[in-house]
């Protein structure tokens, strides 16, 4: 259980340090759509890169985010059960969860996504737009995104194990010793 559990730590250290980039990127969209604006009404110019690249990083945040909220437990729930059972309950319903319904629906998007990506790479896709931008680092993201949700949910699974087979401490527990 070690090396899975030292697995998990340092997917959680790589989706921390994505999440945390991402979030700048909430700053620098917020920049570029001042930027865009006052440029469009201060002075009358437009650019559709510039709004390009706002919805292209409005997307980077979301979908390079979605692994760092997964580990911040973020992501919205339905607690209709979930609050009333005990940590390790809540631990297989996680486990469960991770399994049956994450791993395969992330794994399944970034398998879809990835030949939208690797068509607009091949193909040099434009934005169809005056003035657009290159398609594929936008389209790139989907499978990306995706990739390292699946990644982070594979962390939150061996958490979880971790938990039901004692190795990590539930909340107020120490955990139990290895023989």
């Amino acid at each position: 259980m070690k090396p899975l559990l030292l697995l998990a730590r340092l997917i959680d250290a790589l989706t921390e340090r994505i999440g945390r980039a991402a979030i700048w990127l909430v700053l620098v969209t917020t920049l570029i759509s001042a930027g865009n604006a006052l440029a469009r009404y201060a002075l009358g110019q437009s650019s559709n890169a510039w709004l390009e690249i706002q919805w292209y990083l409005f997307g980077a945040i979301f979908l390079l985010a979605a692994g760092y909220t997964l580990k911040h437990n973020g992501h919205v729930r339905i607690d209709i059960l979930y609050n009333r059972l005990s940590p390790r309950g809540q631990a297989w319903i996680d486990l469960a969860g991770g399994l049956l319904f994450l791993l395969p629906m992330a794994l399944g998007l970034a398998w879809l996504a990835w030949p939208m990506f690797h068509e607009a790479w091949l193909t040099h896709e434009m934005s169809p737009d005056a003035g657009g931008l290159v398609r594929w680092p936008v389209k790139f993201l989907l499978p990306a995104g995706f990739g390292l949700l699946a990644l982070q949910g594979v962390a939150e699974i061996i958490k979880r194990i971790g938990v039901l087979t004692g190795h990590l401490a539930l909340p107020g527990e120490a955990p139990q010793q290895e023989a």
